[in-house]
């Protein structure tokens, strides 16, 4: 059981990661610093899109629009924190 939520926990913080890559390479393309004709970029911006918008996407549905500002990614890190904190202090010291 130990196990199997270390592995959970991995998995939380590899998608954080790839939140915060994300919304690295959303700003990088805003800012015309790379570009998206390329097909590397165009490949690793489809991936991480395809990772990451199925779960941005419910919160983008819920706030309010604020402009050109994106607050979701910083809000689904924190619900992942979260996450990790709950399983970090209830779960595993219980797990054999």
């Amino acid at each position: 059981m130990r196990a199997l939520l270390e592995i959970i926990l991995m998995a939380l913080q590899l998608y954080v990661y790839l939140i915060v890559a994300s919304a690295i390479l959303s700003w990088l393309v805003a800012f015309n610093v790379v570009n998206t004709r390329s097909n590397v970029v165009r490949s690793i911006w489809n991936f991480l899109d395809a990772v990451t918008e199925p779960a941005l996407r419910p919160i983008r549905n819920i706030l309010p629009n604020l402009g050109g500002v994106d607050i979701s990614p910083v809000i689904l890190i924190l619900l992942i924190i979260f996450i990790q904190k709950l399983i970090q202090d209830y779960l595993l010291p219980v797990a054999f």
